[in-house]
């Protein structure tokens, strides 16, 4: 009896040690709090598709298609994460709208969903011979000849091109990304942001430079997370066409104030492909292979944050303060020099 007691009371101060631990450590803030899912084009107000068209198929439709199955195993297995769609309709929903969207609901992510297309290959082919008539000489010695020249067809078959890449914004463009958050400057606003940064004007230096540092972050996000998208593809013997980089055309990427990729999944001038994309399975593996990726990148990111929380020496790293900004923008202008002078 007095074992059994004994052990109960040490159950129980154990209990209340762990509890008191717990109580006094503090909360982690979650590294993914929302994701934007965009589906690609849409219907427009005339009733006309939007996007590529296939055999038989539409992109706006694949698309959404796509984007819903994502949206279905987010809330199925990341339940925590609040999931926005930007055009969660047939319905086309206008491109700068999308961008506002996802910086009005302080997304974390943004993921769009697109389908490739590629022009019809042009060949040239000799179906013959003709008789042609010719002159040679001037005046009295001009003699009347003929020859055989070759008659050819010109056709198009299919372009065999295929697979999966994804796109981010293109470092060479970081400044009109920076152009772009400054513009949007109030939708940009952290919690506690006065508290971190002080009271800054959008078009001093200093909010320059932050928004550069800030741009930064998001290509080396983006990209790793594109990374992690071509990588679940490979895994499932899609033909893996890596991450690109677009400078230009794609605004969802320009003006969205996070991380940003932009997924084209497949063409859609490829029958089999085609086939693939309308199918409920391949849906299905375009979608598992995204959340995948999103899973493998919010681990990488809760390691990023392990890694800021101590520092070698155990404590906590110091808060970036505002006279560091002109610093970090002298050391900008340098490389911006440097690069120049190539």
């Amino acid at each position: 009896m007095v074992k059994r007691t004994l052990l109960i009371f040490c159950a129980a101060a154990l209990c209340i040690t762990i509890v008191s631990f717990h109580e006094h450590e503090p909360a982690r803030q979650k590294v993914i709090r929302t994701i934007i899912v965009d589906a690609g084009h849409g219907i427009m107000d005339n009733g006309g598709h939007n996007g590529a068209k296939g055999a038989y198929s539409y992109e706006d439709d694949i698309c959404l298609a796509v984007s819903k199955e994502l949206v279905k195993n987010f809330k199925s297995e990341l339940p925590e994460i609040r999931i926005v769609e930007s055009r969660p309709t047939e319905k086309i929903t206008a491109i700068h709208r999308r961008a506002e969207i996802a910086n009005e609901n302080k997304g974390d992510l943004f993921i769009c969903i697109h389908v490739n297309a590629a022009l019809p290959q042009r060949h040239t082919q000799q179906v013959g011979t003709k008789k042609v008539t010719y002159y040679t000489g001037k005046g009295k010695n001009r003699k009347k000849k003929t020859k055989e020249v070759p008659v050819y067809k010109t056709y198009t078959t299919p372009n065999p091109a295929k697979g999966a890449e994804t796109y981010i914004w293109g470092s060479h463009k970081n400044e009109d990304k920076e152009i772009a958050m400054r513009e949007n400057a109030p939708l940009l606003q952290e919690d506690n942001y006065k508290q971190n940064y002080g009271d800054l004007d959008p078009s001093s230096p200093e909010f320059i430079a932050l928004s550069l540092l800030k741009t930064k972050q998001y290509f080396k996000r983006s990209a790793t997370l594109a990374g992690f998208v071509q990588d679940e593809f490979a895994q499932v013997g899609r033909v893996d066409r890596d991450v690109r980089q677009r400078g230009v055309g794609i605004w969802v990427l320009q003006a969205t104030a996070m991380p940003s990729i932009l997924v084209e999944t497949g063409y859609i001038t490829n029958r089999a492909e085609e086939d693939y994309l309308n199918s409920k399975e391949g849906q299905k593996e375009v979608a598992d292979c995204i959340i995948k990726a999103v899973k493998t990148y919010i681990a990488w990111l809760e390691k990023q944050q392990q890694r800021n929380e101590t520092n070698e020496t155990g404590s906590k790293p110091q808060r970036v303060v505002r006279q560091d900004v002109s610093r970090f923008l002298e050391m900008v202008e340098n490389q911006e020099k440097q690069r120049k002078g190539k």
